[in-house]
């Protein structure tokens, strides 16, 4: 069983890398890792939980391009800081947007500026393909072509190197995803906010769908305990 199992495991790679290269040549993978390339780089960092402006409401997003972090208000006073890219100094933007939709494993089409930029990037990449720029989550701001996604390409983050969009560690949205529904406002300045460590108290459980209920038990003896599921 175990020979089996190796023997699936590697087909199953052999097969994605086939898929890999029929649905996108390998000058156009080339391309599209070059486009995504470039930028300065200060800040970066991990997701925390931090003590934050208590004037904001529970549920507010606020992007603060100038601290190249997004923050979420949990409770008054506190938030979750997850560190984003931010867009370059041409494609500069502030203002408040809706989350209008929300998808998973997003395709990407590049904006007629982009291919004006670098014709030969690839026309279109599916959802869910290792390369694709908007990674593994997209929530859509407004009417604009304005996301905050993920990234196939995470030594960017802390980077000014978007068109306007707003980049996260795969498993940074992937975690803000479900705590953001359709409909909330998200204010994107360049003001940047004075933050500190927030009180032990104040830590922050992964949301309720990331948890189950799990027996360890044999069939009829009831022993349960709920983990974390990642």
């Amino acid at each position: 069983m175990r020979v089996r199992s190796i023997i699936n495991r590697a087909l199953a790679v052999v097969g994605t890398s086939i898929v890999m290269a029929t649905t996108m040549p390998a000058m156009a993978q080339a391309q599209l890792v070059d486009f995504m390339w470039g930028g300065d780089s200060e800040w970066g960092g991990k997701r925390s939980t931090v003590a934050f402006d208590s004037k904001f409401r529970p549920g507010q997003v606020i992007v603060s391009f100038g601290d190249r972090r997004l923050y979420l208000i949990t409770k008054p006073g506190t938030a979750m800081s997850y560190p984003i890219a931010v867009p370059r100094e041409q494609s500069r933007w502030q203002g408040r947007l809706n989350v209008t939709q929300k998808r998973e494993n997003p395709s990407w089409t590049p904006t007629p500026e982009m291919l004006r930029e670098n014709p030969r990037l690839p026309a279109w990449v599916p959802g869910g393909h290792p390369m694709n720029p908007l990674g593994v989550r997209a929530l859509y701001l407004g009417s604009s072509t304005y996301r905050i996604h993920g990234t196939d390409a995470p030594w960017t983050i802390g980077q000014a190197v978007s068109k306007g969009c707003i980049r996260m560690f795969n498993e940074d949205v992937l975690d803000l995803y479900p705590r953001v529904p359709v409909g909330t406002v998200v204010t994107v300045t360049w003001e940047r906010f004075k933050t500190g460590p927030a009180m032990a108290s104040d830590s922050e459980a992964p949301p309720p769908a990331q948890r189950r209920v799990v027996n360890f038990g044999r069939k009829g003896e009831g022993a349960t305990r709920t983990v974390a599921v990642e």
